[in-house]
């Protein structure tokens, strides 16, 4: 991994909100690597930090939004530095976002065909014909079956499914570098998710672009991820490659991730893992690792000391006590356990 390209690099990132009630400690000292060619996963509940994160990338945090220290480094240069001029000759050619409600993302009363073109039209500075030419073959390329009608028609016109894909044709319209999806699927029903996930790998793969994929369901990255980092509490507390963290996942949250979530091999008698309490409310961030008032395993040092990031492989690193040499063995959730032996039998039957 420390051969290949890295395209962006996210150091020591803290990010507050001023908000009425007081300051929210929204991303408390985030550290990733972001390498050519390869998906990160980010996982998480909602209020982990994981959009907040990415929306600092993009340079499109609310006006209440304080960077209070960190570096985001892209093509040598610290994101952010930049101001609104600068962000926008990158956003959207270079680095480009995909939201989750594509319904909002369109201009109801504007042509699909013109909202494709229209980012061309500035950055690429080409003919309004090539334009046209491009935003049919982007289309196409997507999945919009007949492009040339579906280039003069309105979103409404649009099935929820087709119009993300249009989405999707906006962010690749300028060819970008890194594209960001924040929970791209997410009010889509089951089959279309499918299809979906499926049309971001391949053109990840068919255009080696980097893609950074925001999720709080830890079952869509499975096919999706090449890296996975788990998010809790403005912090990333596990990180790893797709099969280190379906396989051998440290953090006790991310335990209780994999326990809570059904797939198709649950059975109806399986008892699902429930997360207890809530997360912390990060306007009074708590001392000690932020997961421990949940954390059935949780030591007193838990409460009083926050674990650091313990190295388990060249890729693979947890922040949790459990890690500590010192710290008991404990046995991982049954719920997990049993999820784990079914994927591997599955892995190992084909």
């Amino acid at each position: 991994m420390e051969n290949r390209e890295k395209v962006l690099q996210i150091k020591d990132l803290y990010i507050t909100f001023n908000t009425f009630s007081g300051k929210v400690h929204a991303v408390r000292g985030v550290n990733f690597d972001l390498y050519k060619g390869e998906t990160l996963a980010i996982v998480g509940e909602s209020g982990s930090g994981k959009s907040v994160t990415n929306k600092t990338i993009m340079g499109i945090l609310s006006k209440n939004a304080n960077i209070e220290s960190g570096e985001i480094l892209y093509n040598g240069k610290d994101l952010t530095k930049f101001n609104d001029k600068q962000f926008t000759k990158i956003r959207g050619s270079e680095i480009s976002m995909i939201f989750q409600d594509p319904m909002s993302s369109l201009d109801p009363v504007m042509k699909i065909g013109k909202q494709i073109t229209e980012a061309m039209l500035v950055k690429d500075n080409i003919s309004k014909e090539e334009a046209k030419k491009k935003a049919i073959n982007l289309m196409a390329a997507v999945g919009i079956p007949e492009p040339e009608k579906r280039f003069e028609q309105y979103p409404f016109q649009f099935s929820g499914g087709m119009r993300q894909r249009i989405v999707i044709a906006i962010a690749l319209a300028c060819d970008p570098d890194i594209l960001i999806c924040d929970e791209p699927t997410t009010a889509l029903d089951v089959t279309i998710q499918a299809q979906i996930l499926d049309l971001i790998k391949k053109i990840q793969e068919e255009r080696n672009i980097s893609v950074i994929f925001i999720t709080h369901d830890l079952g869509v990255v499975a096919n999706v991820a090449d890296r996975v980092a788990v998010m809790y509490a403005g912090k990333i507390v596990e990180t790893g490659t797709v099969d280190e963290i379906f396989y051998d996942p440290q953090h006790p949250y991310t335990w209780s991730l994999l326990a809570s979530m059904p797939d198709l091999d649950t059975d109806a008698s399986d008892e699902l893992l429930v997360i207890p309490g809530t997360p912390p409310n990060m306007i009074y961030p708590p001392k000690g690792d932020a997961f421990a008032p949940r954390n059935r395993y949780a030591m007193k040092i838990d409460f009083e000391k926050e674990p650091p990031m313990f190295k388990l492989s060249d890729t693979h690193y947890a922040a949790t006590w459990l890690l500590h040499p010192d710290a008991p063995k404990v046995e991982r959730p049954e719920a997990l356990m049993r999820r784990i032996e079914n994927k591997k039998g599955k892995a190992g039957g084909k």
